[in-house]
């Protein structure tokens, strides 16, 4: 029998050949954020309930929400809620039958991703004054 001469190569391409695109991210993104801005809303409802329950309990919820780890919850469900908004209205422009071509898309997930981040550091800025 002759000798097969076995060749070194990867099994698959993964990411040596295959790059991510920005309309893959755009909607894991979009799933992502719909489910983690439950965890702005389980705060929101943990602060409001125990102001309704007593003021000690109502001092331990708001010493979390005031927190380090509260302004990180909140400001990671402003920029969820900014995000999954705008991937929405993309998404409706979508349905219409407009933006479909390939460039187009990737503009509009690139705009999605970008204008999320902007429209968080400007409600921050405003919410400041």
């Amino acid at each position: 029998m002759a000798e097969v001469k076995r060749v070194e190569r990867p099994l698959s391409p993964h990411l040596q050949i295959y790059r991510i695109q920005i309309t893959a991210v755009s909607s894991i993104l979009t799933r992502i954020t719909g489910h983690a801005l439950m965890a702005g809303v389980i705060l929101a409802v943990w602060w409001l309930l125990a102001a309704a329950t007593s003021d000690a309990y109502f001092a331990t919820a708001n010493a979390v929400a005031t927190s380090w780890f509260g302004d990180l919850v909140f400001t990671g469900s402003l920029w969820a809620v900014w995000y999954h908004y705008l991937a929405g209205l993309r998404h409706l422009y979508f349905d219409a039958g407009h933006g479909l071509e390939l460039k187009t898309a990737e503009r509009l997930g690139w705009a999605c991703v970008i204008g999320s981040v902007g429209l968080t550091v400007l409600s921050i800025l405003l919410l400041q004054i």
